[in-house]
C-alpha cells in the first residue's frame, strides 16, 4: 500500500519519519482555508482537514493522510498569520495565556474516510516586546498556526502543555497511526511509502 501525504509541511514528514514512515508521494491539496462566519475552531479545523482529504484523488493501492492545525483562543481562530503584523498581534494575544491547539487528521483509502481530532492545551509565558521582536525577526512564525512553532525557538515561550506534543507540532502521531492501522496499513516494520 502506497502512503500519500496530503501536506507540504516538513514538520508532518518529520513526525512520520520518527517512526520510520516515509510517504511514497507528497500531494498537498490547494484548498481555501478561510473560516466561515461564526465558525468555532474545532468545527473549522475538521472541515478543513476533510476538505483537504476530499481533494486528493487516489489509486486503489494508495492511502492518504491530511491534517489541519489551528490555534484557538477561546472561540477565536488564530490560523497562519498573513504577515509580520498579524503574527505580532497573535503573539501579543497569546502572551501570558492558555490556549488550545487543535489538529484534525483525515485518512482515506479508496472511498472510505476516517477522522480524528486532538485538542491540546498550551500555556505561553508573558513575552517581552524585545522577545517578540527577536522571534518575529527569525521568520519562524511564517506558515504556523497562531504565529509560532513549539518545536523551534518558541519552545522557550511554552512552560506547560497538556495533550499531544506531536499534535501541537501538526500531526498527532498516536492517533494518526491508529487511523492508518484501522485501514490495514503496516505502521511498524518497513514503511517506505
Amino acid at each position: 500500500m502506497k502512503l500519500i501525504l496530503g501536506s507540504g509541511s516538513p514538520r508532518r514528514r518529520e513526525i512520520l519519519a520518527q517512526v520510520g514512515i516515509v510517504p511514497f508521494e507528497i500531494r498537498a491539496p490547494n484548498v481555501d482555508e478561510t473560516p466561515l462566519k461564526k465558525e468555532l475552531p474545532l468545527q473549522y479545523c475538521m472541515r478543513i482537514a476533510e476538505k483537504k482529504i476530499h481533494a486528493i484523488k487516489l489509486a486503489d493501492d494508495e492511502i492518504a493522510i491530511c491534517a489541519d492545525t489551528t490555534v484557538a483562543l477561546g472561540r477565536k481562530i488564530l490560523g497562519k498569520p498573513i504577515d509580520r503584523a498579524e503574527a505580532d498581534t497573535f503573539l501579543s494575544s497569546l502572551s501570558g495565556r492558555r490556549h488550545k491547539v487543535i489538529t484534525c487528521v483525515a485518512v482515506k483509502k479508496q472511498n472510505k474516510i476516517k477522522t480524528k481530532e486532538v485538542v491540546s492545551r498550551v500555556k505561553m509565558r508573558v513575552l517581552s516586546p524585545q522577545e517578540k521582536e527577536i522571534y518575529l525577526d527569525t521568520g519562524d512564525w511564517q506558515g504556523k498556526a497562531g504565529g509560532y512553532g513549539i518545536q523551534g525557538l518558541a519552545s522557550s515561550f511554552i512552560p506547560w502543555i497538556g495533550g499531544s506534543y506531536t499534535g501541537i507540532v501538526g500531526l498527532p502521531l498516536t492517533e494518526t497511526l491508529g487511523l492508518l492501522s484501522s485501514f490495514g496499513y503496516p505502521v511498524f516494520g518497513k514503511n517506505n511509502g
